[in-house]
């Protein structure tokens, strides 16, 4: 049941290998890549405690001996005192540029393992190893890495492709089902910005899946795998293609800066409610059908998911502070927000002609809703 999605990047090609149980075989792939035997793991509180025995049996199967700097849980990590941290005890390690640091968690780990590795002596190798599922279909593949800026997410990082890939599908079934669903968004996203038939099978499959359907769980990660790595191949660096990557994000990163980067809204719950009012917006702007955005809300709703703004929990800014915070959003081009909008599903594309009052509208009906 294990699939393979090879990104093909000149010079720095890797595999991503996907299915239940793929981290035993973590200690041979890892030890393939050659440098010291000895590796160095960055992973986060809740991760260590369910799942780091058994990495590190399986580094100890391949004739590798590891030590693991085991960080707080949640995006706050995301920040310059942990990177610092976390650079200052690789240096301890005595990483080399020849060694291989393991990225063992979720998005925010493989998010600051992952810029820690690029800085680090000008760039050390890295594997990701991605525990929940929005890192497995997103985060962990095309070599983005970052931390977050009080003025906004992910303005501070650098491209820096992983050696590795390995999606363990069966680690899914310890999330907690927010955390599971959160990263159903970023699955969802793929289908709406670039893959309709993907996105009428979720449709079908999506609560089997929830359920946990393990082929369900492999095919929905092994698809998504398989959009980005072509998007990435086309544009590594988001000089263009890659932007569409981005659909749901620009809404999105506006109400994680409101809500402090906070429990009271995750990353992918985030980006399902940032892909309703993208569609929302395409639908006023006479971009596609009025039926298309209330399917995207019919589905996320039949799989128990925030839809919209009245789902988040606590104060939020009126609908110009969100506007305010949009303008930090790294999407930005020559002071022009660039918004990814759809013509349909499946059928996104990028803009910076957007009317104000369009933006405004929507977001003050989505505020007025609450």
């Amino acid at each position: 049941m294990t699939a393979k999605v090879h990104v093909d990047l000149p010079g720095r090609a890797y595999d991503i290998l996907i299915g239940p149980g793929v981290i035993t075989e973590a200690g041979q792939r890892v030890a393939a890549l050659g440098g010291r035997r000895h590796i160095c793991i960055l992973t986060d509180e809740n991760v260590a405690a369910a799942h780091l025995p058994a990495l590190q049996t399986a580094l100890s199967d391949g004739g590798l001996n590891s030590d693991a700097l085991i960080l707080p849980a949640g995006e706050a990590t995301k920040c310059w005192a942990q990177l610092e941290r976390a650079v200052e005890w690789l240096l301890a390690q005595k990483v080399e540029r020849g060694d291989v640091v393991v990225a063992f968690g979720g998005g925010v780990i493989g998010d600051l393992a992952g810029f820690a590795a690029a800085i680090l002596r000008r760039g050390v190798r890295f594997v990701q190893i991605p525990t929940s599922l929005l890192a497995q279909v997103d985060s962990s593949v095309g070599g983005k890495t970052g931390i977050n800026s009080p003025s906004g997410k992910n303005l501070i990082g650098a491209f820096h492709q992983p050696s590795l890939v390995l999606a363990d599908t069966a680690l899914l079934g310890s999330l907690a089902k927010r955390d599971f669903l959160a990263g159903y968004g970023e699955v969802v996203k793929y289908g709406l910005l670039g893959d309709a038939d993907f996105f009428t099978w979720l449709e079908a499959q999506g609560p089997a899946l929830a359920a946990g359907d393990m082929d369900a769980r492999v095919r929905a990660v092994e698809r998504s795998c398989q959009m980005k790595a072509e998007i990435v191949q086309r544009d590594e660096t988001e000089q263009g293609d890659r932007a569409l990557l981005n659909l749901g994000h620009t809404f999105c990163h506006a109400l994680e800066a409101a809500t402090g980067y906070s429990g009271r809204l995750l990353h992918g719950e985030g980006v399902a409610i940032g892909c309703a009012l993208a569609f929302e917006l395409s639908s006023r702007l006479g971009l596609c059908s009025q039926e298309d955005p209330s399917r995207v809300r019919a589905h996320l709703r039949e799989m128990g998911m925030k839809v919209d703004i009245v789902d988040i929990p606590g104060d939020l800014p009126d609908a110009a502070g969100l506007l305010d915070l949009m303008g930090q959003d790294k999407k930005v081009l020559d002071g022009k927000l660039r918004f990814i909008l759809a013509r349909g599903i499946g059928e996104a594309f990028i803009t910076s002609v957007v009317p104000r009052d369009a933006v405004m509208s929507v977001l003050e009906d989505a505020l007025a809703a609450r």
